[in-house]
């Protein structure tokens, strides 16, 4: 049975322009979370801690790294929240946790960043804040996390097909000619 991702009520559209900017943001996640976890419901639990190289990271490491990143920069930088986040932890950690602890941490955490991404007031997106010792804007704050994110999900979905190989199973694929098919 596939783990069921967070799904935002994210609005169709917004009159402002930054308001379209959160929902674009907010939709990059959804999309990007949905990925992850489409690649999670293909893989063993023993996939996720799997590393090509004892330098490189898991899957598990990636999903640790990504809800980090998220709960330090939107949910603490933009939303205010405490700043629980070490970071050291989120590579070195070689115990090996099952696909649904992974999901659930990974989901829940998108949908605190989404709750938080939801009720940000736009004329806050320009307010300046340090956030990992960097200074920046709640604005360039949410870009910077959500590019981060879709960044590692592009990592996981390669980490993914070295794995599986001819197994793994698209999830999506162009259905028309405008869309690429053949």
């Amino acid at each position: 049975m596939p783990i069921e991702a967070a799904r935002p009520s994210i609005p169709a559209d917004d009159a402002t322009i930054g308001g379209a900017y959160l929902v674009a943001a907010r939709g990059a996640l959804d999309g990007a979370t949905r990925k992850i976890i489409h690649c999670l419901d293909q893989l063993s639990d023993d996939d996720l801690s799997w590393r090509q190289h004892e330098s490189h990271n898991s899957i598990q490491n990636l999903i640790q790294h990504l809800c980090g990143n998220l709960r330090q920069w939107i949910i603490h930088g933009v939303g205010g929240e405490h700043n629980v986040r070490n970071r050291p932890s989120e590579f070195s950690d070689r115990s090996h946790r099952s696909k649904s602890e992974l999901a659930a941490m990974l989901c829940d955490t998108v949908e605190k960043c989404d709750k938080v991404l939801a009720d940000v007031p736009l004329a806050r997106l320009l307010e300046h804040r340090k956030i990992q010792a960097f200074d920046t804007t709640l604005l360039a704050a949410i870009f910077d996390s959500v590019s981060h994110f879709v960044g590692h999900q592009h990592q996981i979905v390669y980490i993914t097909r070295l794995r599986l190989g001819e197994r793994y199973q698209f999830q999506w694929t162009p259905a028309s000619r405008e869309q690429g098919a053949p």
